[in-house]
């Protein structure tokens, strides 16, 4: 386990890592943004948007939509739910997951986040016969600053599959926290 770092960055983006705070955060799958769509986004201002778009555009092996290995990875993110974390919201889209928790003790965000990554990517790798990156190495987060922040949050995560014309409502993704909301 590593010490919670505050600001740093792994030469992608920068990350916030305390555990006071409550985490929002997206990784996706490596080859879900090409090359040549990663260059002309940073030609553009409001990236962020503009890489949520993208990904919602389903662009690569999009792995994730296969119930295999979407179990596997849903499957990890709950298992140390209540011991590493507490988690609020999910959402495996076909070639990205958010994730919503909220860090517990001396775990730190790049632990997690990484634990998750390997444990899932060498999993996939073996269900799917096949080698190399699995995940990108880098990851988006953001700390929710209040409750309404974290409100409109969830709400996003849990209707990305709505907006992505996946499914007609939320508690239909079988790999989503919406779905067990419903239950």
């Amino acid at each position: 386990m590593t010490q919670a770092r505050g600001w740093h960055s792994r030469g992608y983006l920068p990350h916030f890592d305390s555990p006071e705070t409550v985490q929002f955060v997206t990784f996706r799958l490596a080859d879900s943004l090409p090359r040549s769509v990663v260059e002309a986004l940073k030609l553009q201002g409001d990236t962020v948007r503009l890489v949520d778009r993208e990904l919602d555009a389903g662009l690569g092996a999009c792995w994730l939509q296969r119930a295999e290995i979407a179990g596997l990875v849903q499957d990890a993110l709950l298992h140390f739910d209540g011991e590493r974390y507490r988690l609020l919201a999910w959402c495996l889209m076909p070639n990205h997951v958010h994730i919503v928790f909220g860090m517990f003790g001396s775990y730190s965000l790049s632990d997690i986040i990484g634990n998750c990554k390997s444990f899932t990517a060498r999993r996939a790798n073996a269900k799917l016969g096949r080698s190399g990156p699995f995940w990108h190495p880098d990851y988006f987060d953001r700390y929710m600053r209040d409750e309404d922040h974290l409100g409109r949050t969830i709400d996003y995560i849990e209707q990305n599959p709505v907006k992505a014309g996946l499914v007609g409502i939320a508690a239909d993704w079988p790999w989503s926290s919406a779905c067990f909301r419903k239950i």
